[in-house]
C-alpha cells in the first residue's frame, strides 16, 4: 500500500471519529432510549449498529454513484446538505411526538416499561387502584407508532458529509481500491466510535437513579432526542 493511501486512510478514521464525536445524535438517542424502554446490551448495540450502517452506507454509494457518474464535488456536498435538513427535521418530528407521547403517560399516573414487539412497540403500563398495596398493581397493554426504525430512517436521511470530499482524491486517481479503502476506514471509524459511547453511555445511566422522575423517563428520552435535532437543525451540530 502507497504512504499517499496509508495517509488517506489514516485521514479518514480520523474524521470519521471527530464527526461521530462531536454529534450528539450519534449516540445519545440510543442511550436515552435503551434506558427508557429497558433494552438489553444486545438489544441496544444491535440497533445502534444497524442505524449506523444505514447512516454510512447511504452517504457511500451516493458518493460512490456521484463519482461514477461524474457528479462535481459541489453538487454531492449540496445534495448531502438537503439530506441533512430532512434528517434534521425527521429527527425534531421523532423528538415530539415521542416527548409528547412520555408526557401523556406520565400524568396519566403510567409507569413501565416499553419492548419491541412484532412492527410495533408494546408498552407495559403498571398502574396501582386507589388504596391497594404495592403487589395490586394491573397491567394494561398500549401501542405506541414509534419503533427503531423510525430512527433507521432519520439515519438512513443523515449525511456523512466529511466522507463526500476524502473519496475524491482516490477518485481523482481513478483508485477503485484507494476509494473504498477510505470509505470502509471511514465506516468502521464512524460504527466503532458510535457503539463505544453508546455502550459506555448506557452503562452509566443505568446506575442513575431518579426517583419519582422515573416516571417521566419517556419525555426526557423524547426531550433529548429533540434536542438533538434542534442542535442539527438550528446550531449546526
Amino acid at each position: 500500500m502507497s504512504e499517499e493511501l496509508l495517509l488517506l486512510a489514516g485521514t479518514a478514521a480520523s474524521i470519521g471519529f471527530v464527526h461521530t464525536l462531536l454529534g450528539p445524535d450519534h449516540y445519545l438517542p440510543f442511550v436515552v432510549l435503551a434506558r427508557a424502554r429497558g433494552w438489553s446490551t444486545r438489544r441496544t448495540a444491535a440497533i445502534t449498529l444497524l442505524c449506523g450502517v444505514g447512516h454510512v452506507l447511504s452517504s457511500v454509494l451516493l458518493g460512490l454513484l456521484g463519482i461514477g457518474l461524474g457528479v462535481a464535488l459541489g453538487r454531492l456536498e449540496a445534495i448531502e446538505a438537503m439530506r441533512g435538513e430532512l434528517a434534521g427535521w425527521a429527527l425534531l418530528a421523532v423528538g415530539a411526538v415521542y416527548t409528547a407521547w412520555g408526557l401523556k403517560r406520565a400524568l396519566a399516573g403510567g409507569r413501565g416499561h416499553v419492548h419491541l414487539g412484532s412492527g410495533h412497540v408494546a408498552v407495559h403500563a403498571l398502574t396501582h387502584a386507589h388504596g391497594e398495596g404495592e403487589g395490586a398493581a394491573a397491567t394494561a397493554a398500549r401501542r405506541l407508532p414509534l419503533t427503531p426504525w423510525a430512527l433507521f430512517l432519520v439515519f438512513v436521511l443523515g449525511p456523512c458529509e466529511p466522507l463526500i470530499p476524502i473519496l475524491m482524491y482516490p477518485a481523482a486517481a481513478a483508485s477503485t481500491a484507494g476509494m473504498l479503502l477510505v470509505a470502509g476506514v471511514f465506516a468502521v471509524a464512524t460504527l466503532a466510535t458510535m457503539l463505544a459511547i453508546v455502550l459506555l453511555g448506557l452503562s452509566g445511566v443505568r446506575h442513575l437513579h431518579v426517583g419519582r422522575l422515573e416516571r417521566y423517563s419517556h419525555a426526557l428520552a423524547g426531550a433529548a432526542i429533540l434536542l438533538c435535532g434542534v442542535a442539527i437543525q438550528f446550531l449546526g451540530l
